[in-house]
């Protein structure tokens, strides 16, 4: 039997990674954890005063989330987390290196209405710093680009068809 995923579902805020890492969570049985939960208090304050986080304040959230991939490599889990550059997704495979990127993409100006409306700690002023913070998957890493304007289930399908990870039994 092979091994249920691990999936981090990444990409910059407002994309979806929320909606599309349940969606797969569901359809594979396995659990699926928010990213988010993991950021400090200190963390989301920043955020949510329009500040963008630096990489100091990313590395213990990176390595919190590092541990808990590793903490469901037998069991298979799906995490949301930004990992917009390569150096964080670095930091998340150190610990559970048969990792798969599902980086979810879309126009800005998409992006923008979903984050403007929407009830989240992560304001719409913030979207520019994270597209120019993002690094995008690189040839070498584990992971697929996926589209958001498909339905979450329908990126979710596409998913786990890329990658040959079969769907519960009903």
């Amino acid at each position: 039997m092979t091994a249920a995923p691990l999936v981090v579902v990444m990409g910059i805020s407002g994309v979806g990674k929320s909606a599309v890492g349940h969606a797969v969570a569901d359809l594979v049985g396995i659990e699926y954890a928010d990213g988010d939960d993991f950021h400090p208090p200190a963390n989301i304050a920043k955020m949510s005063e329009g500040t963008p986080l630096t990489d100091e304040d990313r590395w213990p959230w990176l390595e919190d989330i590092g541990r808990w991939l590793a903490d469901h490599d037998e069991t298979g889990g799906i995490i949301s987390c930004s990992a917009l550059r390569r150096a964080y997704r670095d930091v998340l495979t150190r610990h559970a290196p048969r990792t798969i990127f599902l980086h979810l993409v879309g126009d800005h100006d998409l992006i923008r209405e979903r984050m403007e409306h929407r009830d989240h700690f992560m304001p719409a002023s913030l979207l520019q710093s994270q597209e120019d913070t993002l690094e995008q998957l690189a040839a070498d890493e584990n992971g697929g680009v996926f589209d958001i304007t498909l339905p979450p289930d329908d990126i979710a399908r596409a998913f786990l068809r890329r990658y040959r990870i079969p769907e519960r039994s009903a």
